[in-house]
């Protein structure tokens, strides 16, 4: 029987792209698994609105405990959007990846950004530093683990591509099995990045502004197809409408818009439709 972990890693070597959603609790991770995705993601942002803070405001234990309650909760592969990691140095960077394995992550993502808005990319240097100790972290490790390198730029107001693609294949020379640009805005740009290395490109949807198709993505080069926050957002989002119009208008029209108790409960049943 293939490891789970090794299941994931194939899952990139497979022809074609892949969607690995982001859910943010037990039961929207069964949903996505029912529903029939290979993989799963955990969204930082989600995680965190779930326990009524911003982002990155989590501490290391309740972000562990947090990745390993999805990791439990299907037979799916699970790859962790771990931000910058739990420090800033290349010796972090490893340990994280190491504590990301221990709990039985198929994966994890490591981000160049460093927390501060004021300085908020890491020197190209350390950066490099850090997907090297990190992936040095991996290739240690007794089973599988994929590693995905992040990029930051064009999240932080650095719409440097040039500097954007230097960094993936920095990152790519280090050891990272993913390579992961968010905010890439157009199929030019996403396709540019994707020529620009050998490893699997992620992409995220989802974010404002515009947002491609799978089979366009996959035409650009795109092989994994995440979607961040957005399913978070999404759903937090209706549940504000819903509140402000019984709180404001003091009207109940949201729960025609609801989905019916049986077909929700049918996820949990095992009763489900894909």
């Amino acid at each position: 029987m293939i490891d789970v972990r090794t299941d994931f890693r194939l899952l990139h070597e497979e022809p074609g792209a892949f969607i690995i959603p982001n859910p943010w609790d037990i039961g929207t991770a069964r949903i996505l698994a029912t529903l029939g995705f290979k993989a799963l993601a955990t969204t930082s942002a989600g995680m965190a609105f779930s326990y009524g803070v911003a982002e990155g405001q989590t501490s290391r234990e309740v972000v562990l405990n947090h990745c390993g309650t999805l990791v439990s909760a299907t037979s799916l592969p699970v790859s962790a959007d771990l931000e910058k990691g739990f420090g800033d140095s290349p010796e972090s960077a490893g340990e994280t990846v190491v504590a990301a394995a221990d709990i039985g992550l198929a994966g994890c993502s490591l981000e160049d950004h460093t927390g501060d808005p004021s300085n908020p990319i890491y020197d190209f240097s350390l950066a490099v530093e850090r997907i090297q100790a990190a992936c040095e972290a991996k290739t240690a490790l007794a089973h599988d683990f994929v590693f995905t390198a992040r990029c930051e730029n064009f999240m932080w107001g650095k719409a440097d591509l040039d500097d954007t693609i230097r960094r993936l294949q920095a990152f790519e020379a280090a050891g990272a099995d993913v390579l992961y640009a968010p905010g890439l805005k157009d199929l030019d740009t996403i396709r540019t990045v994707c020529q620009a290395v050998s490893k699997p490109v992620n992409v995220v949807m989802g974010l404002p502004g515009t947002t491609f198709s799978f089979d366009e993505l996959a035409s650009a080069g795109v092989k994994r197809i995440s979607v961040g926050s957005a399913l978070a957002r999404l759903a937090y989002g209706a549940f504000v409408t819903a509140a402000r119009e019984m709180a404001t208008g003091g009207t109940f029209r949201f729960a025609e818009r609801a989905m019916s108790f049986a077909e929700l409960e049918s996820f949990f049943t095992g009763t489900a439709k894909p």
